[in-house]
């Protein structure tokens, strides 16, 4: 096994900023086994980090450009590796695991890859999560910060949706992940969003429902009501991605709970604030917060270290008492400007 494709595939995963860790048990070798074929493991572990044309590519492994496009493009649809704009046309790369492979599988989910993410959750995501920077960073919607306040564009998540050209929704695969383990959650299943710079992007899409924009800030608006935590990549361009998940479902937000890790997400530019002038101690905002960053004394106490600045808790207030304010410039945490700086970063945290 040590010489075989999938354990290539792996190190090659592994060597990318997101990592994919090897486990005692060999079950990131089981993944792997049960979302590539033999031939398609050998391809993809020896695919750059680089987008290349299917000539790129065929000239560097040896192979037959045509047949070499076609396996590439098969792969690109199911998920496994990434397409993208290359220097001589349309090019691929590899792919990351999470967030990536696994999150393009919605689609094909059952029940004995629901049951390998689950061992390899629990065997190796308390590694992935702890490296710095984080995967995710929390976004407020929007409506949550106090008025006359700067917010960046990426920054807010309604600012997001507004900005985008192309919008679309799918079901969050961490809620159809534990519900086909038999541990469902009551929260809304079909919250996921994307967002895309090229107008209709998704209409072609077998897995992605394309919307309006109006029909998107309605999700994102939902996905809020019910109390769901917004997150996207840690970077300031090109997000593509507003993730509305749980502490009970999501691969990241539950680790806080189930494997014990802090600071599991970036928090946000932005932290709770209570007035205690309207505050009547009535605990409506206590059970909203995923973060354990509330408290009832004589009013409302908010952790300021806890808080990642989601305002999920607003809403729930009757008296209106609560909003997120601006961090102090020396608490917000940098975000780096593009996945590529994230990843530099990343890897030298990992180094």
């Amino acid at each position: 096994m040590e010489s075989s494709p999938y354990k290539k595939l792996a190190q090659a995963l592994d060597a990318l900023p997101n990592g994919f860790p090897a486990t005692k048990a060999g079950t990131e070798l089981r993944l792997l086994e049960k979302l590539f074929t033999l031939e398609e493991a050998s391809l993809a572990c020896q695919l750059s980090t680089r987008f290349e044309s299917a000539e790129e590519i065929a000239s560097r492994l040896g192979g037959n450009p045509t047949e070499l496009r076609r396996q590439l493009k098969g792969m690109s649809r199911r998920g496994l590796i990434e397409a993208g704009r290359a220097e001589n046309g349309l090019g691929y790369r590899l792919l990351p695991f999470v967030v990536g492979i696994y999150e393009m599988q919605v689609g094909s989910l059952d029940l004995e890859l629901a049951q390998l993410f689950e061992a390899y959750f629990k065997d190796t995501f308390t590694e992935v999560l702890k490296v710095r920077p984080q995967i995710h960073r929390v976004i407020p919607i929007g409506e949550s910060i106090r008025s006359n306040m700067e917010i960046h564009p990426f920054e807010s998540a309604s600012g997001l949706v507004n900005a985008a050209q192309a919008w679309g929704v799918l079901d969050c695969i961490c809620r159809k992940q534990k519900a086909l383990i038999g541990e469902p959650c009551e929260h809304p299943l079909d919250v996921c969003m994307v967002i895309d710079q090229r107008p209709g992007a998704f209409d072609n899409s077998e897995m992605i429902h394309a919307v309006n924009c109006e029909e998107a800030l309605a999700t994102l608006q939902r996905a809020a009501d019910a109390g769901l935590v917004h997150s996207v990549s840690n970077n300031q361009e090109g997000l593509h991605y507003i993730c509305n998940c749980c502490t009970c479902s999501c691969g990241i937000l539950r680790s806080m709970a189930s494997l014990g890790i802090a600071n599991v997400v970036a928090r946000s530019a932005f932290v709770n604030q209570v007035d205690e002038t309207l505050c009547n101690a009535c605990a409506a905002c206590l059970e909203t917060c995923q973060f354990e960053a509330l408290s009832l004394e004589t009013s409302l106490v908010i952790d300021n270290q806890r808080c990642v600045g989601c305002g999920v808790c607003i809403p729930a207030c009757p008296s209106a008492a609560l909003g997120l304010a601006r961090r102090p410039e020396a608490e917000i945490l940098p975000v780096p400007k593009t996945l590529d700086e994230w990843g530099r970063w990343r890897t030298a945290a990992r180094d």
